[in-house]
Order: structure tokens, then sequence, then C-alpha cells
């Protein structure tokens, strides 16, 4: 069993992977599983989807009073984003892309990682990291070269079907039409952040793209974005963050930014823990545009 990258682990073992004899694909598809088409209403962690249910009533309370304190946001400066889960929903993509490849080279004896113990335990994690947790008995070389060729096989597949969440051109226009600054802020490889602003027709809407890689740190340190509010020249106590991963919003939190959590696979509880100020589902979510209005009202009573 391989130490884990988020606490507890789950009862998953992996034999040993010894790089002589369990050789890495020889090519992103190689072997990959013809069940590649991805429903974007199919994947989602099913834990996290009974956790929202559970708690709904008490969320939606926490939410209206965490909503409130964001007026204190205003005159709003930026927003900063998360690529991965906050502007759309590509964890579908990376679950195959690791499903199918871990498979190939043998973890767990062969037997397919599931959707929860990917987002308990790959989701948000930048590859330095996961390629130690995942092999930790493989050269760290050897090791990314697998990382990349499950990076190289996640373009691929999100090539075909990526679409932004609900809402999202309906936010990015409320930006421009109040100027604000903004920056894109990922732990993803720059040619993954790249290629998906580019599917989602956001190239030009950020101006700047921080790499987590390209930090001295990267998430859940504060690191890439206090990189950000420096390059776009914004004030932590006026901007706030989208992000849908624990690590993610413990790294907006170390920043001194308030972050709005979106749940697209993570349940509730998880991402209030680690910080979130208020919880949203997408782009259209109510709880979103009235913190939005209450900021508009704020900015013009200032």
């Amino acid at each position: 069993m391989y130490a884990s990258a988020r606490g507890s682990q789950p009862h998953v073992s992996s034999r040993p992977l010894d790089h002589s004899t369990v050789p890495l694909p020889s090519s992103p598809c190689s072997g990959c599983s013809n069940n590649t088409s991805v429903r974007f209403g199919g994947y989602k962690n099913h834990a996290a989807r009974a956790h929202r249910r559970s708690v709904a009533v008490a969320a939606d309370m926490s939410a209206a009073g965490d909503s409130r304190d964001l007026h204190k946001l205003a005159p709003l400066e930026a927003i900063l984003f998360d690529i991965d889960g906050t502007l759309c929903d590509s964890d579908p993509f990376h679950f195959l892309a690791f499903r199918d490849l871990l498979q190939q080279v043998g973890f767990n004896d062969g037997v397919p990682i599931t959707e929860e113990f990917y987002s308990a335990n790959i989701s948000g994690w930048h590859n330095d990291a996961l390629a130690g947790q995942l092999f930790p008995e493989l050269d760290h070389d050897k090791a990314m070269e697998f990382m990349d060729q499950k990076e190289a096989l996640f373009r691929k597949l999100a090539a075909r079907e990526l679409k932004g969440l609900d809402g999202l051109q309906d936010m990015c226009k409320w930006i421009e039409d109040r100027n604000l600054k903004r920056a894109a802020v990922t732990n993803a490889p720059r040619a993954n952040g790249e290629l998906v602003l580019s599917l989602l027709g956001l190239t030009t809407f950020f101006p700047v793209l921080v790499i987590g890689s390209e930090c001295e740190r990267a998430k859940p340190s504060p690191d890439p974005y206090l990189k950000a509010l420096k390059l776009i020249g914004a004030s932590p106590d006026h901007t706030f963050i989208f992000e849908d991963s624990a690590s993610g919003i413990r790294a907006g939190v170390a920043a001194g930014v308030a972050v709005v959590g979106l749940t697209t696979g993570n349940p509730e509880k998880v991402l209030r823990d680690a910080g979130a100020s208020l919880l949203i589902e997408d782009f259209r979510d109510p709880k979103l545009l009235d913190m939005l209005q209450v900021l508009d009202r704020a900015a013009t009573e200032k």
C-alpha cells in the first residue's frame, strides 16, 4: 500500500512496480479501454452526491451567511479561477486517463481504480507529488514519464467533448462588463491549461495563466495565487477565487483570498472544511448570483 496523498488511505494495495518488468505504456492510448466516451451527467462522485442531498438545508443556511460576509470584498478588483473542475468538469477525462493507464502498468494488481479513489487520492494534486505517491518504488523520472503519458491521453480525450460549466460564459461577461482583473491558476501542466482555455474560447479572456509547477511551490501552498495577484496587480482584500478542490481552496485561503467552492466532484463538507466561504454547483447557482448582486450594491454604496 502506498502512502496516501490525502490523509487516510482506502484499502487499496498496489504491487511494487519495477519498470524493468512492468513497462509503462508505449503511447498514450496503447491498450486503452474502448469505453472512453464521457457522459457529463454520468460521472459524479457518488459519495459527494449523497452528502449534498443529506446536508442541503444546512448548507444553504451556511452559504447564505457566508455570502453576506463577502460584501466586504467590495469594491471588487479581481476574480481568480482554477481550471480543472472549475471552468469545466474535466475530472471525468482525468479519471479515465488515470484508470486506463494505471491498469495497464498493473497498479492495484490490475484492478481499475474507482471514482471514489480518484477523488480522494488524485484529484487536485500536482504531478510531481502524485508520481512519488503512486509509484514510490520507481525512479522519479520514470514515474514522471507515466504522468506525461497520462496528460497526453487526457488532452486527447478532452479535445473531443470538453465543455464549460453551466453559466460560465455569463460569468465571463459579468467580469468583462465591470472591467475586473482576472487570471487562471492551475496545478495542471501548461500544455493542459492552454488546451482547456483554448477549447473553452477563453485564451484571450485570461491575460495571465499561472502554473503551479512553475512556482516555487504548487497548490496547496499559496504561491500560485500570490503570483497571480502580483502579476495582475490586485489586492487579496478585493479578490475572490473559484476553486473545486480542497487543496486549491487551502491555497487560496493561505494566500489571504476568499474562496467560492464549486461542488463539481468533491463533498461539500470537504470543501467547507478546507475554508470555502461559499459553495455553489455552477455559475448559475442562485447563491452565486445573490452574492454578485450584493457586491454590486456594496460597490455603489462606497
